[in-house]
């Protein structure tokens, strides 16, 4: 796995119970997942020459995030060495625009869009839709990184200048609620969808998984036949994450991501096969296992870190008073916006269950005294 994040770090867990050998690279001894005992080589993935060594090393190339270039991936597949997913499906990922512009051609629902190259762009874009207009970095954005609010056009110049291969504009939605659908497909074309989970942002930042969705059963519908699909025709090999956007419009797909995701992590007490499970599964072409929800309520709430000081795990035992409470705590210094970790509660009605998610991860975000 390139990266050795929170992401590899769950995936060492699940990769334990099957016996599965999980290398990571690494960028430091301190990364998540070398901490919780994942095998690791150190490098960079930004080095063609690390991620050889990593691959030389593999049955199978895989990753918990997007951050690698996309040239050093198609030397690697030139080279013969297996990624999952491939590179063109990655790419899906990696390149907001691109996926654009691709999911468009393919006739799936996404916002308008342009690529802006010149102030001349924006003030096109804008005229066209008003302001404020939305602005994304086509590459590295995350976590609202990348994503900012163009309220007049006179911050244009300053913007465009400061991102490197232009901007992707859209127009700014008026959103009722935010979904995202899990799909996990093996190279053979073994595919399973999970429940149609709500997320809810705050700053642009997910803070909170809701499953299943609390939408009319048209649009849970409408929602995974979309994800089935766009998993099938870009060849997704792997968990593939299908984020939309509920407008009173209909739904429209906002971004894609090609590994385990956020939105999944309510997954692993909440479903009989976790995301991290069975994207082990599918990259090395074992059966599926079943996505379905072990309760008819489950929460997940991210623990995000409120200051520069001081570490969530000192108040384990106040989040772990909270009845139900899973905590997943991922071994990370503490940064304003970081996550942190997160809690998941399980039961059978929505209200109380959300409730104490909430309440186990503000007692682990409460100032760290």
């Amino acid at each position: 796995m390139v990266g050795a994040g929170q992401l590899a770090r769950m995936t060492h867990q699940a990769s334990i119970s099957l016996g599965i050998e999980l290398l990571a690279l690494a960028d430091s001894v301190d990364a998540p997942a070398v901490r919780a005992g994942c095998e690791y080589m150190l490098g960079s993935p930004d080095s063609l020459d690390d991620l050889r060594r990593l691959a030389e090393d593999c049955d199978v190339v895989t990753f918990d995030h997007e951050q690698v270039p996309p040239a050093h991936l198609e030397a690697l597949e030139a080279e013969g060495f297996r990624l999952a997913p491939g590179r063109a499906a990655k790419l899906m990922a990696q390149d907001k625009l691109h996926a654009r512009r691709t999911l468009h051609g393919l006739g799936y629902p996404v916002p308008d869009f342009a690529h802006a190259t010149t102030t001349a762009d924006i003030d096109a874009f804008s005229e066209r839709f008003g302001l404020p207009i939305v602005a994304k970095a086509p590459r590295g954005g995350y976590d609202g990184r990348g994503i900012w609010t163009i309220a007049n056009t006179d911050e244009a110049g300053q913007l465009l200048a400061s991102v490197r291969g232009g901007l992707l504009l859209e127009p700014r939605l008026a959103i009722t609620s935010e979904l995202a659908v899990l799909v996990a497909r093996t190279p053979q074309g073994e595919r399973v969808t999970y429940p149609v989970a709500e997320t809810i942002q705050s700053d642009a930042m997910c803070r909170e998984i809701l499953a299943p969705a609390e939408v009319l059963p048209e649009i849970a519908a409408e929602a995974t036949r979309i994800a089935t699909s766009i998993a099938d025709d870009i060849e997704a090999v792997g968990v593939l994450a299908v984020e939309f956007f509920c407008t009173s419009g209909g739904l429209l797909v906002n971004e894609l991501a090609l590994r385990p995701h956020n939105s999944g992590h309510y997954t692993i007490e909440g479903c009989t096969t976790s995301q991290f499970e069975q994207h082990l599964r599918a990259v090395l072409g074992m059966p599926l296992g079943l996505p379905s929800l072990l309760a008819p309520a489950v929460a997940t709430a991210n623990v995000v870190g409120q200051d520069g000081t001081g570490n969530p795990a000192s108040r384990l035992g106040r989040a772990l008073a909270v009845p139900g409470a899973h905590v997943h705590l991922y071994g990370k210094a503490t940064r304003i916006g970081r996550k942190l970790g997160h809690v998941t509660v399980c039961g059978h009605d929505p209200g109380p269950v959300r409730k104490a998610a909430r309440l186990a991860a503000s007692e682990l975000e409460a100032d760290y005294r």
